[in-house]
């Protein structure tokens, strides 16, 4: 059956007819982002949701939302989105955060423009009949010191075009390397020095709490005196009642804003001064950037619904359409081991380690890891999958530590996990063959190469005659039907192992009569979903 995708909010025909051309089943109601109740009617036919501000997701809407697998946000503020919430119920949340780069970092270069030269009051004045040309006078950029804060994806493009303007740029931003810095053509500053020696100041960062109020009036206090402050990125980075403080009193000389920690902004302490620009969040309301979101978002669903691709998903590692056909078996691979985890442990969880060896080192580790825990939980929590496992692990208390390392073995790459529990340790490890199929190589540090069926029985017991018999004879007996055997041994005469892959699940009685035999140690049936 073709993935289901409701488009809730205005989106281009062009994007709603990607969906069509990739096979998967839309329906275009614009009109349901605003009617929370019967948006939380229907919301459970769907696999997929494309959004852009109005849809508010809550973590009420997501009880009805039993199909749903992804949350698509066309642009790239999500604060219309319950993120927890959706990371609980296993829901992907990606956005669009390139589509609008150019188009913000232009409304930031513009604004900074209609500060510098008063452009929205002069005009103003102008068309009241006017003529108040020595009112306006201006500053200009040429020249000016500019400090970026945040010099990533829309700050680089800020940092670039007033690099053009013959502005002299400054930078802070913690991520941003000095080799980056230089590449770019900025000077890397701590924030106390931009704060010092900036003309012009201008945010592009999000709101994080690391970064709130980070113009605090503290901060704003700081400044050169005649700053301007342009934000163009998130209310809630400026202390608005403290801007409008230092703009009263001269120290600050301008400010222009499109975002507002309250928004819609309907009142302010910004609103009604002489020397504030203010427009309602417009950096992305360009035709271009509505319509390059819009298009992208409708293939990052789509790729992901088809393919299993994850991009731009800010509640799970990304994986591109080419890194999931490479990674699919891998994937697969971590699944089955954190499977045979789940499944082998019947008390609390403290701890997973998980080694990656060889080419599985190379992947993309972050989505090995959510796989892998995901299949153990589910042993657990049935409806678990790889957006939720790392929220509820975490939830747990599990401490999950990951190694990688070149190869160091026969094979080119393996996977191996070890758990701690409030009683036991336990460690199995696999690898993908050329073939393509997922293997377990070792249990319990005893080599093997067991093929992973969907039905399996695994047994423990002392290394001795006749036990091989006695199982195969008992099997036959209870109607169960060998399709793949595996042993393994420490040592004659030590422990062994043994898996059998069965065309049907193991039949209880079945389980109770090798138990009576009195031979095995263990006797665990086994699930797992193959394709």
């Amino acid at each position: 059956m073709a993935p289901k995708v409701l488009v809730s909010d205005k989106l281009s025909e062009t994007a709603v007819q990607i969906f069509r051309d990739r096979g998967i089943e839309v329906d275009f109601e614009p009109s349901l982002g605003k009617d929370k109740d019967k948006l939380a009617e229907v919301i459970g036919k769907y696999d997929g949701l494309a959004i852009r501000s109005a849809t508010k997701v809550t973590a009420k809407l997501l009880e009805n939302a039993t199909n749903l697998k992804v949350i698509g946000r066309a642009g790239i503020g999500t604060d219309n989105v319950d993120k927890e919430a959706s990371s609980k119920k296993g829901v992907i949340v990606m956005n669009t955060p390139y589509g609008n780069m150019i188009t913000t970092a232009e409304h930031a270069i513009a604004m900074m423009f209609a500060v510098a030269r008063q452009i929205p009051a002069a005009s103003a004045s102008t068309q009241a009949g006017k003529w108040e040309k020595s009112k306006f006078m201006g500053v200009e950029l040429s020249g000016k010191t500019l400090g970026v804060i945040g010099a990533g994806n829309i700050g680089g493009i800020v940092c670039d075009r007033a690099r053009g303007l013959k502005m002299k740029v400054v930078a802070y931003d913690p991520f941003l390397s000095e080799d980056k810095a230089e590449k770019m053509g900025v000077e890397k500053v701590e924030l106390d020095d931009l704060l010092k020696r900036a003309d012009f100041i201008t945010l592009h960062v999000p709101l994080t709490d690391q970064t709130r109020n980070v113009l605090s009036r503290e901060n704003l206090e700081k400044t050169k005196k005649g700053v301007r402050i342009i934000n163009c990125a998130r209310g809630g980075l400026v202390d608005e009642a403290a801007l409008a403080d230092l703009l009263k009193s001269g120290h600050v000389a301008g400010a222009a804003l499109d975002v507002f920690a309250v928004e819609p902004a309907t009142e302010n302490p910004l609103f009604g001064l002489d020397n504030v620009v203010c427009t309602p969040h417009l950096g992305a309301s360009t035709t271009e950037a509505q319509e390059n979101v819009a298009l992208q978002v409708a293939e990052q669903m789509s790729n992901y619904l088809l393919d299993g691709a994850v991009e731009n998903a800010l509640n799970m590692p990304s994986m591109t359409a080419e890194e999931a056909k490479i990674m699919g078996p891998w994937v697969t691979l971590a699944k089955h081991l954190g499977g045979f985890i789940g499944q082998m442990t019947e008390d609390a969880l403290k701890e997973i380690h998980i080694t990656y060896d060889g080419e599985a080192a190379t992947m993309n580790l972050k989505a090995l890891d959510a796989a892998l825990v995901s299949g153990i939980l589910k042993a657990s929590q049935p409806d678990v999958n790889m957006v939720s496992a790392p929220a509820m692990a975490k939830e747990r208390g599990i401490q999950i530590a990951t190694t990688s390392q070149d190869q160091s073995g026969v094979f080119e790459g393996y996977i191996k996990v070890s758990v701690i529990s409030e009683s036991k340790e336990r460690s199995i490890a696999g690898t993908v063959f050329s073939d393509g199929k997922p293997r377990f190589i070792q249990i319990k540090g005893i080599n093997l190469d067991a093929e992973v069926g969907g039905h399996m029985l695994y047994t423990t017991n002392d290394d001795k005659p006749g036990i091989i018999g006695k199982l195969g004879t008992l099997l036959g007996e209870h109607g169960e039907n060998l399709a793949n055997f595996t042993l393994g041994r420490s040592k004659s005469g030590g422990e062994a192992i043994a898996i059998s892959y069965l065309d049907s699940p193991l039949k209880p009685e079945t389980v109770a009569a090798l138990k009576a035999t009195g031979l095995f140690k263990q006797v665990k049936p086994l699930e797992f979903t193959v394709a």
